[in-house]
């Protein structure tokens, strides 16, 4: 008895990984094989660098903030710890998008904080 192929289904699930490999260059969009490979280590990468992105982005805002206090004669951590201390609920982004923007308001809840 001849064996029995499912080629429907076969060809579904090459053409989802293709589908996946749209756009990549030379191979990797043509052959299932190589296509399943470049699509694979994508997802991988993309995975990791979705968890990177926020590392990176408060990398900034504390750069940021840093650079705006520099102008004052305050350190980082010593304006962290006296917003801790007045009960100034604001996080990393909102204080270097203030620091960024509004200079002034950021000056003045610099000077608040030394107080």
């Amino acid at each position: 008895m001849p064996r029995t192929r499912n080629v429907p289904y076969t060809r579904k699930r090459r053409k989802k990984w293709l589908k996946a490999a749209k756009g990549y260059w030379g191979a990797k969009h043509k052959l299932y094989k190589t296509a399943r490979v470049a699509v694979m280590k994508a997802w991988v990468s993309a995975y990791r660098e979705r968890k990177r992105k926020k590392r990176v982005f408060r990398a900034l805002w504390i750069i940021r903030i840093n650079a705006a206090l520099q102008d004052q004669d305050m350190k980082y951590s010593q304006f962290i710890h006296a917003l801790k201390k007045h009960d100034i609920e604001l996080n990393r982004k909102t204080l270097a998008a203030l620091a960024y923007e509004y200079p002034d308001e950021f000056n003045n809840l610099v000077q608040l904080c030394k107080s």
